[in-house]
């Protein structure tokens, strides 16, 4: 007859690990533990501060965009007549574009503005976040309505009347900028948008993966039965 073995106790009710409980191997999930993670970069408070920062300072060049529009869109040639007594404003060229050139100047300095933004930006906090896309955003609108109205400010006068007055009848003169489609506004934003999140896609940090086979922590496990008992242990007598 041989002795019975005892089983091994239970792993809940006695643990091999010297300091109590046993810890949980790296990357697995604790119930106890908290259930939103650990964040990595700065706390939200620090962020928001951030993004307001620059979403201003997006919004400041707005400034040299609506220069630079004031000096490269095309002028509208006016005309003005009198006729009994009253004075009369039309276009010189009926048929010219130059009104759709200064759109088309504005939007594209606009988008040219939104990608410099964004790779400004991205480069100076590659880790990105919620609220800086937010203010990136936020900055461009807010760049771009500061350029629409400061170009309209440094362009020629809007009472187009005064204007042919003091020309005279028949002389050419410059029309006021004016921006007919007001989607250009949005460009700055929509272009900041697509190339940030371009360059964050293809060269922003990247969560390291979990193992999907984390190597077991040092008694984690309880220990098996001993060897067996040596030789002459069993019978009577060892025999």
């Amino acid at each position: 007859m041989t002795a019975p073995l005892s089983p091994p106790p239970p792993p809940n009710e006695h643990s091999s690990y010297p300091g109590g409980a046993v810890p949980p191997p790296a990357g697995a999930y604790d119930p106890h533990g908290d259930p939103h993670g650990e964040q990595d970069g700065p706390g939200m408070l620090k962020e928001v501060r951030q993004a307001v920062v620059t979403a201003v300072v997006v919004a400041l060049f707005g400034a040299l965009l609506g220069v630079l529009w004031w000096k490269l869109a095309p002028s509208v040639p006016l005309v003005g007549d009198a006729a009994g007594g009253s004075w009369v404003v039309y276009l010189k060229d009926s048929e010219g574009e130059q009104a759709i050139g200064v759109d088309g100047t504005f939007t594209l300095l606009a988008l040219a503005f939104g990608a410099v933004s964004a790779v400004a930006v991205f480069l100076m906090r590659r880790s990105g976040g919620v609220p800086l896309v937010v203010a990136l955003g936020a900055g461009g609108l807010l760049g771009s309505l500061v350029a629409w109205r400061l170009g309209v400010w440094l362009g020629p006068t809007q009472d187009v009347i005064a204007h042919a007055k003091e020309v005279g009848k028949g002389v050419t003169f410059s029309a006021p900028l004016k921006l007919g489609a007001k989607g250009a506004l949005l460009a700055w934003s929509f272009a900041a948008l697509v190339v940030h999140l371009g360059l964050t896609g293809l060269f922003g940090p990247r969560d390291p993966e979990p193992d999907p086979w984390p190597a077991p922590a040092a008694g984690q496990y309880p220990q098996g039965p001993g060897p067996g008992p040596g030789p002459g242990a069993y019978g009577d007598g060892g025999k």
